[in-house]
């Protein structure tokens, strides 16, 4: 296990490429565990998590993801410029990976459904249940398991919703599949500091001299 934080931090790259063999029970607690040590709105804790092995189930919400992504996703990204700080060749391997996974999404061992309930749904949910998210993602990775927030099927989000079985009051926010990645971690390609930072003033050049 990694436990060096900033390198798994810098080598948290979403692994759209697993493996289908199963992943022990013990790790899956180990990443909830993360998840649940998370901030959140008040300590309330209204988050929860919805484990899915059962493949009738990954199968039936995984059909709205690959429809998104045939039909609203992948078109727009192919016709358009490749994400800031990657050449073009490698916004076509994301792009590719991305397919594998909108094709064999039902495929991987183990999906965590980050979700919320009760309360009214806003822009400031996202608060007290991305955290966590992020924590799943890192635990993940400091475990060996290769893992990605997913939020696409939401384009059919009151089937999907329907085909996980969640409750009129419950919302989920995101889709982790998690298994062994077939490839291997790496630093995540991301522009430079002085290009997304600003000091004091928006536009005023940021600089830690």
């Amino acid at each position: 296990m990694n436990t060096d934080l900033f390198e798994i931090i810098r080598t948290t790259r979403s692994m759209r490429r697993l493996k289908p063999d199963p992943v022990p029970a013990p790790l899956i607690r180990q990443v909830l565990e993360a998840g649940t040590s998370a901030a959140n709105g008040g300590n309330m804790q209204t988050w929860r998590f919805l484990v899915i092995r059962d493949p009738a189930i990954k199968a039936n919400v995984a059909q709205w993801y690959r429809r998104g992504w045939h039909e609203v996703v992948g078109p727009r990204y192919r016709a358009g410029a490749p994400a800031p700080g990657s050449s073009r060749d490698r916004f076509d391997r994301m792009l590719a990976a991305a397919e594998h996974l909108a094709d064999h999404l039902h495929e991987a061992p183990v999906w965590i459904v980050p979700c919320l309930q009760g309360g009214t749904h806003t822009r400031t949910s996202g608060s007290s249940i991305y955290p966590a998210v992020q924590n799943m993602l890192l635990a993940a990775r400091a475990l060996g398991l290769g893992a990605t927030l997913t939020t696409l099927y939401l384009l059919f989000e009151k089937e999907a919703e329907a085909a996980l079985g969640l409750p009129d009051d419950t919302h989920s926010y995101a889709i982790l599949p998690i298994g062994y990645p077939v490839g291997k971690f790496g630093p995540v390609a991301r522009t430079a500091l002085e290009d997304v930072v600003f000091t004091d003033r928006w536009g005023e050049k940021w600089s830690d001299i």
